[in-house]
């Protein structure tokens, strides 16, 4: 049995970006082990403050909105947007070389 194609218009990237105070030696270990949940499920480093995950769609995400909520540190601001596959695919990425040509990914497949 052959598996439907998922809409890049309903798969749902979650990009979780933060800033998190570390001055203080706590700080940084709250830090970390935010960091280290969001790898824990599945969150993938973009930037040292931007994680991101792919969701089939936004009924997926919603479980997440409140993992990150309880997981939230006391101290610091902490931002989550919801984007389409189709959107993602279209980020221009810089780096020191020039710019980063982004490669189409490939169609996901859930079974």
């Amino acid at each position: 049995m052959e598996l439907p194609l998922l809409n890049r218009y309903e798969l749902m990237w979650m990009l979780v970006l933060f800033d998190l105070p570390t001055t203080e030696k706590y700080q940084q270990k709250r830090a970390s082990e935010f960091r280290s949940f969001l790898l824990d499920n599945g969150f993938s480093m973009v930037q040292y403050s931007i994680y991101t995950k792919l969701f089939s769609g936004k009924d997926a995400c919603n479980k997440y909105y409140g993992l990150i909520k309880k997981n939230l540190p006391e101290e610091g601001k902490i931002d989550i947007l919801t984007i389409t596959d189709k959107q993602y695919a279209g980020i221009i990425s810089y780096n020191s070389g020039g710019q980063i040509e982004k490669k189409e990914p490939e169609q996901l497949e859930l079974f």
